[in-house]
This record gives structure tokens, sequence and C-alpha cells, in this order.
């Protein structure tokens, strides 16, 4: 009986010691993304890459949410409209998907205003005479 708990402890401390070390890698990788995510937003260009890291979802996931091919902000908001009042609750639709709608729509959103910034700084830094 005693050497059935003896094993009993050791495979407990071996399970442990390898969720602990599981972990310790998870937090390591997600520290690491973080980071990287941090100095691609200091960089023109990496800003998009950045946002999609952050949000976790890219503008091509977002456009098929959307059903947009364009980054149109009036195509963006009439869909947007269209399948946020489609999936209302009281008409018996999903709030995940509505809210999935709202997260696409933000994330668009936000790829236009980079896109103005990093047109506003090109025209800034490249005046015509």
């Amino acid at each position: 009986m005693c050497l059935c708990a003896k094993y009993l402890a050791q495979i407990v401390v071996m399970g442990v010691q390898v969720v602990g070390r599981a972990f310790a890698r998870a937090l390591q990788q997600e520290y690491a993304a973080s980071q990287a995510a941090a100095r691609a937003r200091g960089r023109p260009g990496q800003q998009s890459a950045a946002v999609s890291s952050i949000t976790g979802m890219s503008v091509q996931e977002a456009q098929q949410i959307l059903n947009v091919s364009t980054l149109s902000p009036e195509e963006i908001q009439k869909s947007y409209e269209h399948l946020f009042k489609a999936n209302e609750k009281s008409v018996g639709g999903s709030f995940y998907l509505q809210s999935k709608v709202v997260q696409a729509k933000e994330r668009l959103d936000e790829e236009l205003n980079i896109q103005k910034q990093e047109q506003n700084q090109q025209s800034q830094q490249n005046p015509e005479t």
C-alpha cells in the first residue's frame, strides 16, 4: 500500500512539472509576441500587423465577415448596418455573430485610419512643389 502512494506521488509531481514548464513556455511566447507587436507599432507600414496582433483579427478576416472587397468607408458602413440589424437578438439573431460584425467594423475602421496616417506622413515627407 505504501509503494502505491509513493508512485502516485511521483506521478503527481511529474504532472505538475510538465504543466509548469508548458505554462512557462506559453508565457515566454506571449511576452515575445507582445514585445514584437510593440516594436512594430512604432514603425510605419507595420502598424497594420500590430493592430491585427492586438485585435486578433486580420484585415482579410474582417473583410470576409462584412463581405466587402475594398476598404471603402461607405461600403463598410452599409454592410455593417445590414449585418448588425440582421443579427439582432430581438429578431432571432446571434449575439456572437453581432459582436463579430462590430469587431470587424472596428478593425476595418482602424485600418482606414492607419492608411490615412501613412498618407499624411508621406505627403509631409514629400511635399509637392
